[in-house]
């Protein structure tokens, strides 16, 4: 490893330590900082880095998905889109102080319009993974982020994404969400019973998120822990997807008027409020400067900060082919 290398570690290190004490007022400061050590150990041909600091390794995964089906785009309105085979509803609700619940209600006609693209490694990258990009070239009619956790080769995770099983080990300490080939949602408090899932019920996993917390499980709030990951007490921007019935779901932003990173609600008051919208399941994705939705080309929130390069997003798209659109 050259000099500079190492004196830039270094300092890099010593900022993590230094920047611990305020981990829970600003948790996206220390997750920051750790991307910036995983495009170092990118570079870092020696594997000094990935000896003295293994939690920074990532996993590199250069393809992308393949994209859904076009969307009319005479179907859009500002309200929502529907043709045969999905509706959308768009909604906004304003919260305490400068709090903005955008919310996004889909009910689709085939499982196989609930979809994911993965993306790998992100960070500074050629290729800007953002959701505002990423959307509109996937053919989203609606779309979300994701958990951002499938490139963290060092941490178990359990991920997979569109029948491909890109990591596949438990982490006792989070949550897991998976997805079936019914498009039906199951969630699993401290990954428990996550990996004998398909044996034991005969399902395929389509996709598995390993970020959470669960927030709703068979209609009831998941009471949260203080210890779970991504400072669940904190009041952040966040973003979460539940499912109401079979084919029926709802997509939630927590947002705010301020487009601040660090103005939202706790993971608490987002499980509440995804139990009042209806949700039988429901699950926490990435939140802060990673929490997007974008439709038709547009963000709906506010995010007049730097939005944050991803890993993977959760999308629905239409059925219908442009052929069969209606003249």
């Amino acid at each position: 490893m050259k000099l500079p290398v190492r004196i830039l570690l270094a300092l890099l290190c010593a900022a993590l330590v230094l920047a611990a004490p305020f981990a829970l007022s600003a948790p996206n400061m220390l997750e920051d900082a750790q991307w910036e050590l995983i495009d170092i150990l990118d570079a870092d041909e020696s594997g000094f880095l990935s000896f003295l600091i293994p939690s920074a390794a990532a996993e590199v995964v250069e393809e992308e998905s393949t994209p859904g089906m076009k969307p009319n785009p005479a179907l859009f309105t500002e309200d929502g889109y529907e043709d045969d085979s999905i509706r959308v509803q768009l909604e906004s609700r304003e919260g305490d102080k400068d709090l903005i619940w955008r919310i996004a209600w889909v009910e689709i006609a085939s499982p196989t319009q609930l979809r994911t693209a993965y993306f790998g490694k992100t960070v500074k990258s050629d290729t800007q993974n953002k959701i505002s990009r990423l959307a509109p070239k996937m053919n989203a009619v609606i779309a979300i982020n994701g958990d951002n956790y499938g490139q963290e080769k060092a941490k178990h995770s359990f991920v997979v994404r569109m029948g491909e099983v890109r990591q596949q080990k438990l982490n006792k300490t989070k949550d897991i969400l998976i997805i079936d080939e019914n498009g039906d949602f199951h969630t699993f408090i401290n990954s428990a019973g996550a990996d004998t899932f398909a044996k034991d019920t005969g399902h395929t996993i389509v996709n598995a998120f390993m970020f959470g917390p669960a927030l709703v499980k068979e209609s009831e709030v998941v009471s949260i822990k203080r210890e779970y990951g991504f400072n669940p007490e904190g009041t952040q921007p966040r973003a979460a997807i539940g499912q109401l019935d079979h084919l029926s779901y709802v997509l939630v932003i927590a947002d705010n008027t301020t487009g601040s990173d660090k103005e939202g609600v706790t993971h608490q008051q987002l499980a509440k409020f995804m139990q009042e919208l209806g949700c039988r399941e429901a699950y926490n994705l990435d939140g802060g400067n990673s929490a997007v939705m974008m439709y038709n080309g547009k963000m709906l929130n506010n995010k007049m900060g730097q939005e944050r390069d991803v890993t993977d997003m959760i999308y629905f798209a239409t059925a219908v082919p442009p052929e069969e659109w209606e003249q």
